[in-house]
């Protein structure tokens, strides 16, 4: 029995949308779990695998820690929930959370943004006697994060000129990346060699000619083509490539898969928010 599992939170891009939430992933590792990203609805997600799927390794106070790729507005408006939401309900450990150039300066706008609310629930009447306390690490590039049960280890993503990485997941028994939103990099390509699970942003190929020039350009330089990542998938060769953050751009998620198969013939899953690997 695998020791590790993946689960998609969500899978979802900034268009909003009822079926997917905003990016947001678990790694749980002997059910101790490991957030990547957090944006819009990864808590009530989380909670929804508990309830639905049975995996008890989310129960919301267990959430305490969180690796951000970086910091649009779509993979981090989960945090208010993330740092506040387990606190109430006896979270005591602190959140850890790991993250690019700036993430000191998000997390402590958040805690004043919500610092009456937060007081109240401290000092009013509800039993709420354990600090609330948020840990800040800023990465770079290299081995970020060990335990005895995972090696984290983050590289460049190349996502306009936002500072920006990729994750590699090292379990006893599984090598999973995790690209977060990027255009193809040679750094993807080198982590990822012979991984168990590529875990991938994509656009339509097709559709990207629908586009005007001026979300072309941004597109071309931001995130990656479903030719693209055919291209870096037979480079990669992973046993399993899980799709992610799909824009679709009014084609099918058959046709999304199509793209892709065109070109590589792998393993390949269109992710959606509560699939378990």
């Amino acid at each position: 029995m695998s020791r590790t599992k993946l689960v998609l939170l969500g899978t979802g891009t900034p268009n909003i949308l009822p079926t997917r939430y905003q990016s947001s992933l678990a790694i749980i590792v002997d059910d101790v779990p490991y957030l990547v990203d957090c944006g819009g609805g990864a808590v009530q997600r989380a909670a929804q695998a508990v309830k639905e799927k049975d995996i008890t390794a989310l129960n919301v106070k267990n959430l305490s820690r969180v690796f951000l790729t970086h910091l649009h507005p779509d993979h981090t408006t989960g945090l208010a929930d993330l740092i506040i939401a387990p606190w109430v309900l006896d979270r005591t450990d602190a959140l850890q959370v790991w993250g690019p150039n700036g993430t000191g300066k998000l997390i402590n706008h958040l805690l004043k943004a919500y610092e009456i609310g937060i007081g109240e629930h401290r000092d009013g009447l509800a039993p709420i006697n354990h600090p609330l306390k948020v840990n800040v690490i800023e990465i770079a590039v290299g081995k970020i994060y060990q335990d005895e049960r995972v090696t984290v280890t983050a590289f460049r993503a190349k996502h306009g000129g936002l500072d920006a990485y990729s994750y590699k997941f090292d379990t006893p028994d599984k090598t999973i990346v995790i690209s977060g939103d990027t255009s193809p990099t040679k750094s993807l390509i080198e982590h990822a060699q012979g991984c168990d699970i590529l875990v991938h942003e994509v656009y339509s190929a097709k559709q990207f000619e629908t586009r005007s020039s001026e979300w072309q350009t941004y597109h071309r330089n931001s995130h990656t083509s479903t030719t693209e990542l055919a291209e870096i998938a037979r480079k990669v060769k992973p046993k399993l490539l899980v799709l992610v953050h799909q824009l679709f751009w009014g084609t099918s998620e058959g046709d999304l898969f199509n793209e892709i198969y065109r070109y590589y013939r792998g393993n390949i899953v269109s992710g959606h928010d509560l699939d378990v690997f």
